[in-house]
């Protein structure tokens, strides 16, 4: 949620812990997880396209999209925007980043562990950092009694804990039919049991189970009390995703939205078969989406251009997913399409890359109220250095702009005595991060002029 004040000027305060780990964020050159809409500048296009998602989601239907960008486009910082107006509505959200351990499809416990990943960061309006899943199972047992008790039912009636318990067999009923609902539904009902007798080892082992966190069914049972027919592994964890988004509507919440990143390293897996395997659940979870067989669910996932387009070892080199992501033979090449399943993320322009840096140094005075003093002019001639160090426009992402932007901000402020003249020519050292071949800048590029700035 975003939590600030307006002075008498109408300036807008930040928090100062929310404004320390921002700074922080920015000058590491990673995606600040509080914050983010402080700085959120331009993608005014691809958000609406994204809100349109929730409000599909809301409607019961379901979601999948695919953001794709360079390294530093913005991606993540998108991914964690729309996390932040995702929960701010009432909806459930879940984000984990893929790795080398962490897939969607794999043997060893490699597509475990990304469930894993979702339900630790399983996050709620009211517990946004992620760890929701008690706090979440808590206000849903909330809900039911005050439902009972608007009924004119006292909890000292001998029938109140009847009808609780009534009425949460009625919100699972419905997952007991589909793939691992039985088993979800009843350790969902022992967990409502133990929740109302006040048994914390009982309570602990469900959520244990929830979470993926038992490596087989004999100490499940030993835990839990009884015995389940299933446990959530590397073959089936997709399945209780789709639950968790069921059980998401039927607790009252407004769906639930996943978001997961780093989708290159599918792109890096080395050998072919266990590439294709995970391709096969991206298919797989990209027909559920949108033939209406999880509802509720929204799936965002996030790559580079390499992961979607590369037709040896990205998703164009797996057919079923290249006749359903690539270009349309009628596309407009720099038109925009923000409808279809893959958005691409443009270059920000000049005008919204200049409104960044002033941004974060109204920010960056802010928290530093001794802060330099830095002019337009010379932000505006910052911003020029780094179209220029970039070596062609289309190169230069925000995160790079800003990561050498927060350098000078800081060497101005502990040595005073130099000017911003003095630290631009030694500090900016702007260099692209994926190795593409430098393009000669066109002859009609010009200079940034602080006098064609839109505000």
């Amino acid at each position: 949620m975003t939590e600030h004040t307006m002075t008498q000027t109408g300036e807008i305060r930040v928090p100062r812990r929310i404004l320390s780990s921002l700074l922080a964020s920015v000058s590491a050159g990673v995606v600040p997880r509080a914050g983010a809409p402080y700085i959120a500048i331009g993608r005014s296009d691809e958000i609406a396209a994204m809100l349109s998602d929730l409000e599909t989601v809301n409607e019961g239907g379901g979601s999948m999209r695919f953001l794709i960008g360079r390294y530093g486009s913005g991606k993540s910082f998108l991914m964690q925007l729309i996390r932040g107006y995702a929960l701010e509505r009432d909806f459930l959200t879940a984000d984990a980043d893929l790795s080398p351990e962490r897939r969607l499809y794999g043997t060893g416990g490699s597509g475990l562990a990304t469930y894993r990943e979702l339900m630790k960061n399983l996050a709620s309006k009211s517990s946004p950092d992620g760890g929701a899943l008690p706090r979440i199972a808590a206000r849903w047992i909330t809900d039911l009694q005050n439902r009972i008790l608007q009924k004119g039912i006292s909890l000292e009636d001998p029938h109140f804990s009847t009808l609780l318990e009534q009425a949460v067999m009625d919100t699972l009923r419905e997952l007991e039919f589909l793939v691992g609902g039985f088993d979800f539904a009843r350790v969902l009902i022992a967990y409502y049991r133990a929740y109302m007798q006040g048994e914390d080892g009982k309570k602990s082992a469900c959520l244990r189970w929830l979470r993926g966190e038992y490596a087989n069914k004999t100490e499940a049972r030993r835990d839990i009390g009884f015995s389940v027919s299933t446990i959530i592994d590397d073959e089936n964890w997709y399945d209780f995703l789709k639950l968790w988004a069921g059980l998401a509507k039927a607790m009252g919440y407004r769906g639930l939205i996943v978001f997961i990143d780093e989708c290159v390293n599918l792109y890096k897996i080395p050998h072919r078969v266990s590439r294709e395997n995970n391709y096969e659940k991206i298919l797989s979870m990209f027909n559920d989406t949108l033939q209406g067989r999880a509802p509720g669910l929204a799936l965002v996932l996030g790559g580079t251009p390499q992961f979607l387009e590369d037709t040896r070892r990205g998703l164009f080199g797996y057919e079923a997913l290249r006749s359903r992501l690539c270009d349309s033979r009628f596309a407009v090449e720099g038109a925009k399409n923000l409808i279809g399943p893959v958005i691409r993320l443009r270059r920000l322009s000049d005008d919204e890359l200049f409104a960044l840096i002033t941004r974060v140094t109204k920010l960056y005075a802010q928290y530093y109220e001794n802060s330099p003093t830095v002019t337009q002019e010379q932000m505006a001639a910052f911003l020029n250095v780094c179209l220029d160090r970039a070596g062609t426009n289309s190169m230069i992402t925000p995160r790079e702009m800003l990561r050498d932007y927060m350098t000078v901000l800081n060497i101005l402020m502990q040595n005073p005595s130099l000017t911003f003249d003095e630290v631009l020519g030694r500090t900016v050292t702007l260099e692209p991060e994926e190795k593409e071949e430098a393009k000669p800048t066109p002859p009609e590029a010009r200079k940034y002029s602080l006098d064609e700035i839109e505000f």
